[in-house]
């Protein structure tokens, strides 16, 4: 899962973006419309959080554009305005949730799977593979009955492996995927989490092996019984 995170408080930002990391989903932060009209023009997301009062412009013209352009991502609106007259503006605007600052972590995860459910890019709420079933809203592994532990760059890798089970997934696209914005992720990095991510996965029973198809990417095949 990507998220987009439009806020200009750097210590909520960064908050935010801490708790995220925490459950294994990738996210890019910006503080202006400007940077989120760049960031939703070279990325997909599954998730937008846009605050409202930023310095650059309204959140809300933001969410009018990108409906208007016919984008169907889930927006969670983050605001300190929280009148009934400035939610139903957010909603109208083509908001899906609003959540009024101050505002519990926790609850700020929980709308956000909620919303995650919707996404029009997750096309089912798990993914599954040998043994291996992958809760995409909770970022949860679980293999034969037990959570995996992963670290989040590792868990982000095997949900593209996961998605494309049995094809091979480009190594350029892993690296692009596992960015965030304004943060290239180099070969070495992919290569370690990769490496971490196999050794987990043969010492457990999962059913799949994790194969390095030189010079193209990676493969994450069903074993045969």
């Amino acid at each position: 899962m990507r998220l987009l995170l439009v806020e200009d408080t750097a210590r909520l930002r960064d908050l935010l973006v801490e708790a995220v990391h925490g459950v294994g989903w990738r996210i890019d932060a910006v503080g202006s419309v400007s940077d989120a009209e760049e960031a939703v023009a070279c990325a997909e997301y599954d998730l937008l959080l846009v605050d409202l009062g930023l310095p650059d412009g309204d959140g809300l013209d933001l969410i009018r554009a990108f409906r208007q352009a016919r984008k169907k991502t889930p927006i969670l609106v983050l605001t300190a305005r929280g009148a009934v007259d400035e939610r139903i503006a957010g909603l109208d605007a083509g908001a899906d949730d609003y959540l009024a600052k101050p505002f519990n972590h926790g609850e700020f995860l929980a709308r956000c799977r909620a919303l995650l459910r919707r996404s029009p890019n997750a096309s089912a709420p798990a993914l599954t593979a040998g043994q291996l079933t992958f809760d995409l809203a909770s970022g949860s592994v679980v293999c034969g009955g037990d959570e995996m532990a992963f670290a989040p760059r590792e868990r982000a890798v095997l949900e593209m492996l996961m998605r494309d089970a049995g094809r091979v997934v480009n190594k350029r696209k892993l690296e692009h995927a596992l960015s965030e914005f304004g943060d290239e992720l180099s070969s070495n990095a992919l290569e370690t989490a990769v490496s971490r991510l196999r050794k987990k996965l043969d010492r457990a029973t999962t059913g799949v092996s994790l194969e390095t198809i030189r010079g193209v990417g990676y493969l994450l095949r069903e074993k045969m019984s």
